[in-house]
């Protein structure tokens, strides 16, 4: 039986998604725990795609194959018994036999946290990015409209993407939300290059701070150069928030 999860966890404590050398991740700690229910047999987890150290998620995809006869109702809970309390199971069902989380997706949102006030809030510091000075949110808004579409976003991506790849992209809806000094940075899209979002929201937070005006993301898409673009914003306010098939 092949089962589909949306995993829910914060990245707060963990060296990314994806199983590495050095530092705990979430598919390691994933396949840990599949490996105690079937007895030390290692299960392969596939996820919908990786995410950073420090970068949280809200609907990550994993699928996973089992022999185990247990009702799919009954995974959930199972599953998160044996997990730590911050990688939860928030929904599992059979998936088809050729059903696949990484290659099957059509879409993502990924959504950006950041606290805009000279205070800090201690208890958002893992989950969101604290911005002391004042931003001009309509400014951002207005550039985050340049940046919907079709585009190559060759500009902003890390070098450490794959160089061979198309750069190209669209990206459905790019908007920001405001609730009191809590600003969210909202993206939809049919697929995201390495750190693009987190460059996308570096450079929006230079024309929300003034230093650039929000038609200059025109010319930064058009150049296709990653030094066109901003600084890269820190990992902790970003969550995969969703993922379509």
């Amino acid at each position: 039986m092949r089962l589909k999860c949306r995993v829910e966890y914060d990245g707060t404590h963990y060296a990314g998604y994806q199983i590495q050398p050095n530092g705990n991740t979430v598919q390691a700690e994933l396949e840990k725990a599949l490996a105690k229910m079937h007895k030390g047999e290692k299960v392969k987890v596939t996820a919908s795609g990786r995410t950073d150290s420090g970068v949280h998620a809200k609907g990550q995809i994993i699928h996973f194959d089992t022999n185990l006869s247990i009702p799919p109702h009954n995974w959930k809970r199972a599953l998160d018994s044996m997990l730590p309390q911050d990688i939860h199971i928030a929904e599992a069902e059979e998936a088809a036999a050729d059903f696949h989380a990484r290659y099957d997706t059509i879409g993502k949102e990924y959504r950006y946290f950041v606290w805009n006030s000279r205070e800090p809030d201690i208890f958002r510091r893992h989950y969101t990015t604290h911005i002391k000075f004042p931003l001009n949110v309509e400014a951002m808004k207005k550039a985050c409209r340049l940046i919907e579409g079709e585009h190559d976003f060759t500009s902003f991506c890390s070098s450490r993407t794959d160089l061979k790849g198309s750069k190209v992209r669209t990206i459905h809806r790019a908007s920001i939300e405001q609730e009191g000094a809590e600003l969210v940075f909202i993206f939809k899209g049919s697929g995201f290059l390495y750190n693009m979002v987190r460059i996308l929201v570096g450079t929006l937070l230079e024309v929300g701070r003034g230093e650039r005006h929000p038609d200059e993301l025109q010319a930064v898409l058009e150049a296709r150069e990653r030094e066109a673009a901003g600084k890269t914003a820190p990992p902790h306010g970003l969550f995969l928030w969703k993922v379509d098939y």
